[in-house]
């Protein structure tokens, strides 16, 4: 069927779909750090041994991400999201089982990384892009990011209640349960791939020809080198803050209520930002991101935290999370189109996960070799606000070739 044969319940129901999807996926993946200082004393693994395995989740992501695009922009999102659920599933019982650092690391490390490639961000941006109109597509990619969030306000609470009232392996089955419900959301999500492809002028790309004409391109590099800043910051944030709040003497719940309003003011920034989009420049909003995001972890970490001070951090920080990936998306689709924007995307969150794994690995690593978090911090704001300013120099000009399909 033709986008314009849509529904307007077809079009929510399929971007209801997406955003399930990637809520639950996202929402599960940032509560883990929760289980971080339970599963250190029930099983005796290390800090080390938890962030290696979280920093391994965010390498097999970002190394499988390209391969998953390209699959799904030759094969269809439904295969994708749904294997890719079924994966989750798996590693999360591996994680329910744990009783060494391999299961954990298999389970979180290298099942949850495969299965993220084919359910979070990329995916589901895909599929809103391929689904609206271009006049509405960044709010539209900005409305699913937000929906997306709010998977974070759900899993961070429940996970903190389960571990209070049972342990931290009943917070792994409450996980299970939720990955059960991204089964649905996935199927019905993925029904974009009905809706027929936008026609193309002259002769048709190959997957090879998309990725050479992108790395080939000044703006793209510089896009997805920043993007790199942008996971190394949020999975800091997301490993080790519960953990750097148990060592300053906090009430765990205080951990888990800001990764909640992270997920809920996640809500307004991914839509903000979405559709500021369609009307500012995308490079300069993604350089502002990045730079704010910088000044709130120098004034959190400055000074000792108190509950209001750490729920504060989570709500300016959840208001410029995941506003980056509508404006990434949207960048991609301006510079190279519709076609192979799961590919080229896959290749630039490559990138954001080389970056998420020093965030987890190396805050690990520093801790270990000085007892604090002090370096740590200080060197994610150095690079973000460099970033930021690199990331506002970015070439936004289209290729060659989407400015001879324009001209025509």
């Amino acid at each position: 069927m033709k986008k314009t044969e849509l529904s307007q319940f077809q079009i929510w129901g399929i971007l209801g779909g997406a955003a399930i999807m990637l809520s639950l996926a996202m929402g599960m993946r940032q509560s883990f750090g929760l289980l971080q200082p339970h599963m250190i004393r029930d099983i005796g693994i290390t800090a080390a041994d938890f962030s290696m395995a979280v920093a391994l989740q965010n390498i097999v992501w970002g190394a499988t991400q390209p391969v998953v695009g390209i699959w799904a922009d030759k094969y269809g999102t439904r295969p994708v999201a749904l294997v890719g659920v079924l994966i989750y599933i798996l590693g999360l019982l591996f994680l329910t089982f744990a009783d060494a650092a391999w299961m954990v690391t298999l389970g979180i490390g290298f099942c949850v990384g495969i299965a993220l490639s084919c359910t979070a961000s990329n995916i589901a941006m895909n599929i809103t892009a391929r689904t609206v109109s271009p006049l509405k597509r960044g709010a539209a990619m900005g409305a699913v990011s937000a929906i997306g969030s709010l998977g974070l306000t759900i899993a961070s609470p429940m996970a903190q209640s389960l571990i209070g009232n049972f342990n931290w392996q009943m917070a792994a089955i409450g996980f299970l349960g939720l990955a059960c419900v991204m089964l649905p959301a996935a199927f019905w999500g993925s029904k974009a791939d009905q809706i027929e492809p936008e026609a193309v002028v002259g002769k048709p790309q190959s997957a090879t020809d998309a990725i050479t004409e992108a790395l080939g391109h000044k703006g793209y590099r510089v896009l997805a080198i920043a993007f790199f800043v942008c996971g190394l910051q949020l999975v800091f944030i997301t490993t080790h803050l519960p953990a750097y709040l148990d060592i300053c003497g906090m009430d765990p719940t205080v951990g888990s209520n800001t990764l909640a309003l992270v997920g809920l003011f996640n809500v307004i920034g991914s839509y903000l930002f979405g559709w500021l989009g369609d009307r500012y420049s995308k490079r300069m909003l993604l350089g502002s991101i990045y730079m704010l995001r910088s000044l709130a972890l120098f004034m959190f970490f400055s000074f000792p935290p108190s509950p209001t001070t750490t729920l504060i951090f989570g709500a300016v920080l959840g208001t410029l999370w995941l506003g980056v990936v509508p404006l990434v998306s949207g960048l991609i689709v301006h510079l190279f189109g519709l076609r192979f924007m799961a590919t080229l995307s896959g290749i630039a969150f490559m990138s954001h996960q080389v970056g998420s794994f020093l965030g987890a690995w190396g805050g690990g690593y520093i801790f270990n070799l000085f007892g604090n978090y002090d370096l740590a911090w200080k060197l994610a704001v150095a690079i973000g606000l460099a970033a930021g300013l690199f990331q506002m120099t970015m070439n936004t000009q289209p290729s060659e070739r989407i400015r001879n399909q324009l001209a025509t």
